[in-house]
């Protein structure tokens, strides 16, 4: 499967830009995420990316996983429960 394929399939499930996903993931790349604060702060922003707003219950459950499971937990994990949303 070539790259440019690959891009659009994302786009296509999540309805999000390729180069919004990379501008995100670039603008966490050197955040601490073992610091509450800015867990919360980037499900809000994948949440503000997807148009999809987070309720507080199940942020407070990705926040939990990703500081608490963060070693059995993978992107797949997080999409996940947001599907729940």
């Amino acid at each position: 499967m070539k790259q440019g394929s690959v891009f659009k399939g994302v786009e296509k499930k999540t309805g999000v830009k390729f180069w919004d996903i990379l501008k995100l993931a670039n603008s966490v790349k050197d955040v601490n995420l073992r610091d509450e604060e800015n867990v919360r702060d980037l499900v809000r922003r994948v949440g503000n990316l997807t148009n999809k707003p987070v309720p507080k219950e199940k942020e407070d459950q990705i926040v939990h996983t990703i500081l608490n499971d963060a070693k059995s937990i993978n992107f797949n994990t997080i999409g996940k429960m947001l599907e729940k949303n």
